[in-house]
């Protein structure tokens, strides 16, 4: 059962995951978040294709993905600003220990709570798909992965 969650999770994982790093403006993506969204939106709208999804479980899906992509568009935008503000306390002369670990704190909160967002997120998907297409994903998961 933990296998089947964790690989009906996958699509969503992979949204946030490449949603998150893309926003650090490493990959060939850029910084536009809305060509961040679309290029999520294809390779998930691909992925239901090969699921042959109904319209009902794209619809419901895609609300997890917009859902997801906007709290983590917030969650980055965020974290720019911890960043700027950690930058600045560590170029002065007199960094503040205590607004640094405060800075710290904040981050690991707003990760966390994310990551309990994201498997809530998980599990809404996994009760989404049938178990013929949770077995499929399952599959493929452990190919690319080596998962057994």
């Amino acid at each position: 059962m933990k296998k089947k969650l964790a690989v009906a999770g996958s699509a969503v994982l992979a949204i946030v995951l490449l949603s998150g790093f893309a926003f650090r403006g490493g990959h060939r993506w850029g910084h536009d978040p809305e060509r961040i969204r679309q290029m999520i939106t294809w390779k998930l709208d691909d992925k239901l294709d090969d699921l042959d999804a109904t319209d009902a479980q794209r619809q419901s899906i895609n609300a997890v993905k917009d859902r997801l992509f906007d709290e983590g568009k917030q969650l980055m935008e965020e974290q720019h600003s911890a960043r700027a503000e950690a930058f600045t306390q560590l170029a002065s002369d007199n960094p503040d220990a205590q607004k640094l670990h405060s800075l710290v704190d904040v981050r690991i909160d707003a990760m966390r709570a994310f990551a309990h967002k994201l498997t809530d997120a998980v599990l809404e998907v996994h009760r989404t798909l049938t178990p013929e297409q949770r077995k499929e994903l399952a599959t493929e998961y452990r190919e690319r992965t080596g998962v057994k």
